[in-house]
């Protein structure tokens, strides 16, 4: 759906200035988010997770789970596109800060959180 000349771009809020890191910010796109969320409710059907935090600065995007509001995210997810002809820009981080793993698909990144999910649901 497109709504004329300008459509798709950032057009800057009346009376308020334009910062140019604003403008450059990470995000989730709309299949990533939709995986992440999918997974995050699957997590909460399953009593392991019962809040989540969202991060967007410059250089990276970060998804955070928690167990209980209070305590520290027992996973986070960061997109860095800037590591994506390294490593890969997905990055997975357990409880601890520990990396559980890096990679270039979301798929392959998310996978230890899925067999967990797994075990829990079945187990």
């Amino acid at each position: 759906m497109s709504f004329g000349p300008g459509a798709g771009t950032i057009v800057p809020f009346p009376g308020r200035p334009v910062v140019q890191s604003a403008l450059s910010q990470v995000g989730f796109e709309r299949a990533e988010l939709t995986r992440i969320l999918d997974l995050y409710g699957r997590m909460v059907a399953a009593g392991e997770w019962r809040d989540y935090a969202m991060d967007f600065a410059r250089d990276h995007a970060a998804f955070a789970a928690f167990r209980r509001t209070a305590e520290v995210p027992q996973m986070r997810l960061e997109k860095r596109p800037a590591l994506r002809a390294r490593q890969g820009m997905w990055t997975l981080f357990g409880e601890h800060g520990q990396v559980l793993r890096r990679g270039h698909e979301l798929a392959g990144v998310l996978a230890p959180v899925e067999r967990r999910l797994v075990k829990v649901v079945s187990g």
